[in-house]
């Protein structure tokens, strides 16, 4: 049996750890969602903002990994985005069988509106947590999402 160092957390310490941020996800998400434009869900405005943030171009496929759905749930929300006029979704040149989505310059605006209706939620927060402890958690927490991003290939 393996030992355990001292500096290393406990299985309790770092199941609490993992449920306070589960916990943080879903408070988050709720609240969030509360000032998405009317008709867009947490789900939709995640694609739309991956869009923003990662790539102007992905297959349904990549987009159901990125998100760890199934074909079918990201093709579903994909055709909602599409219906709404947010996404573009057309053959790949390359391949007859592909599709190619891509964020439309409505779709762009519905991401920056959601966010910035989300401002005094922010602002609130932001007075109650200082700079310096929010930035410091923005660092650990990018370490915790890249070990966990790298792990989902295993």
């Amino acid at each position: 049996m393996t030992r355990k160092k001292s500096s290393e957390p406990s299985e309790s310490t770092l199941f609490a750890y993992f449920n306070e941020i589960g916990i943080i996800a879903q408070l988050s998400i709720v609240l969030f969602e509360r000032n998405l434009p009317e008709g867009l869900n947490n789900s939709q405005f995640g694609v739309l903002n991956w869009f923003c943030r990662v790539d102007s171009e992905a297959s349904p496929g990549r987009l159901a990994t990125a998100f760890q759905v199934t074909a079918g749930a990201m093709t579903n929300t994909l055709k909602r985005l599409e219906s709404k006029g947010l996404v573009k979704i057309e053959p790949d040149q390359f391949s007859g069988r592909k599709k190619k989505i891509t964020i439309t310059a409505k779709g762009e605006k519905v991401q920056k509106q959601a966010i910035a209706a989300s401002a005094p939620l922010f602002q609130e927060f932001a007075e109650n947590c200082p700079q310096e402890n929010i930035e410091l958690q923005i660092e650990q927490l990018q370490k915790v999402r890249e070990y966990l991003d790298q792990r989902r290939y295993n």
